[in-house]
């Protein structure tokens, strides 16, 4: 590199030891050894309690992906009113609460609000004290139904497109059609009607103008 004039003098780093600073990952298979162990001592902790909260079916953002279901963050308040779940009680009984979260359609708070009961009509809670029993508490000749260690595994998104799409493939697309040559002669013919209008009425004027 040339040096003009009086400038600084560039200063090459090349001396880094950069050798010293790469990290290797040799022990991935050790970490995923590791992992499991503690996800299995987790769910033993807190059994028969699950290991993950319920969550609410939400719609993915952008028109692009819009048609996508997934699971959100938290139940909106309005949905745990509708469910008549009490906002400070939920997240004691495995509920995960979102209170930023607005309800945009009335499908939506539909939807949440009968996962809401399903998981309710499910839910066995245990008393903290045997021998004292509290009104929310399930009753001692119920609490012996079936358990599971993941509530997204049993209150999973069943159907992750919504109803009324359908996916097809490029190929099953007809030949005949051109979508993009539609649109653009959509958009031509919008943008010039005036013209062709006034183009018109010109030559209309032009011939009577003749006669």
């Amino acid at each position: 590199m040339a040096i003009k004039h009086n400038q600084q003098i560039p200063h090459n780093h090349f001396r880094k030891d950069w050798q010293r600073r790469v990290r290797c990952h040799f022990d991935q298979a050790g970490k995923k050894a590791s992992r499991r162990v503690a996800r299995r001592a987790k769910a033993a902790a807190v059994a028969p309690r699950p290991v993950d909260k319920l969550r609410p079916v939400v719609r993915c953002p952008t028109v692009k992906y819009n048609r996508r279901t997934r699971l959100g963050r938290g139940f909106s308040l309005a949905e745990l009113k509708a469910a008549g779940i009490p906002k400070l009680y939920a997240p004691t009984i495995g509920i995960s609460v979102d209170p930023r979260r607005a309800n945009l359609s009335e499908e939506g708070l539909a939807i949440n609000v009968q996962r809401l009961k399903e998981y309710k009509a499910r839910l066995i809670v245990f008393p903290k004290k045997s021998n004292k029993a509290k009104k929310a508490d399930t009753p001692k000749d119920q609490q012996s139904g079936e358990t599971t260690q993941s509530i997204r595994g049993a209150f999973g998104v069943e159907d992750a497109i919504a109803a009324g799409f359908s996916e097809i493939k490029k190929s099953d697309i007809p030949k005949s059609t051109d979508a993009y040559k539609t649109l653009r002669k959509a958009r031509s013919d919008a943008k010039l009607v005036g013209v062709r209008e006034k183009r018109i009425k010109d030559k209309a004027d032009a011939e009577a103008a003749k006669k």
